[in-house]
């Protein structure tokens, strides 16, 4: 592999301590309900109910780290921790 940061780290062993291993940035997406759901019920079309989605992320044990990576990266599509592009606006807004 190559040594491109060029201080001793290999980029695939930076990219596995970062997204693979249990303390890694989304390791929380292995414990996500919505992974083992059909995805289209976390984007319905336009006026489509959302239901479905709200409650699996309702029972999921990593809805927060969901919503706060939405959040956190802008998503603007989907359900994301329960909430809708729109719900997480407001959330923002209000957040200052």
């Amino acid at each position: 592999m190559w040594n491109i940061l060029g201080d001793g780290d290999l980029v695939v062993d930076q990219f596995q301590s970062a997204f693979l291993e249990d303390d890694g940035v989304l390791a929380w997406q292995e414990y996500a309900l919505c992974a083992q759901t059909d995805p289209e019920a976390f984007f319905p079309e336009k006026g489509g109910s959302t239901r479905e989605a709200k409650n699996v992320c309702a029972l999921c044990e990593v809805r927060q780290e969901c919503l706060e990576y939405a959040l956190a990266n802008d998503e603007r599509f989907g359900i994301w921790g329960g909430l809708s592009e729109r719900e997480r606006r407001k959330l923002k807004r209000a957040s200052g």
